[in-house]
């Protein structure tokens, strides 16, 4: 049995079919993604303003090959604290923010307190990431390094 996605409950066949059409291709047309949805161009576009007003549909970009790009190296990072206090999280949190190596950062409930997902052209520059910035970032204890050998699954691209 195929799991229902988490709404808040007022979606409708409609809308899901449009998020999960956008979702697969942002750049369709609107008279494209009618023609998918099975609705005519105004009742769909009127639907689309309004999921992206409820902030359903977030915003639309470009996503870059980073094999391309010359940043196929992705070494995934625990970082552990000093202080867990609202300040200190809040600070470690903007710090992270303007970090362009760290691709995402997650707050964790276990062992260590956040998990960053680190990408860069190779190991050594990876190796200056980690010493110059993560290492200094505010209230950073200790950090543990894994390094991916290969991307199995990877939904942002």
């Amino acid at each position: 049995m195929k799991s229902k996605p988490e709404t808040s409950g007022n979606l409708d066949r409609y809308d899901i079919k449009i998020l999960a059409a956008l979702s697969a291709d942002g750049r369709l047309t609107l008279g494209e993604l009618a023609k998918i949805v099975g609705l005519s161009k105004s009742p769909c576009q009127v639907r689309m303003k309004r999921l992206q007003e409820e902030r359903y549909i977030l915003g639309y970009r470009a996503v870059l090959n980073p094999v391309k790009l010359g940043r196929d190296h992705i070494a995934f990072v625990e970082v552990r604290l000093t202080d867990t206090t609202e300040p200190a999280l809040d600070a470690f949190n903007s710090a992270v923010m303007a970090v362009p190596e760290i691709e995402q950062c997650h707050m964790i409930a276990g062992s260590f307190d956040y998990l960053l997902k680190i990408r860069t052209t190779g190991i050594r520059s990876y190796r200056q990431v980690l010493g110059a910035t993560i290492s200094n970032l505010p209230n950073v204890g200790s950090t543990s390094t894994h390094v991916a050998m290969q991307s199995v699954k990877d939904d942002s691209y």
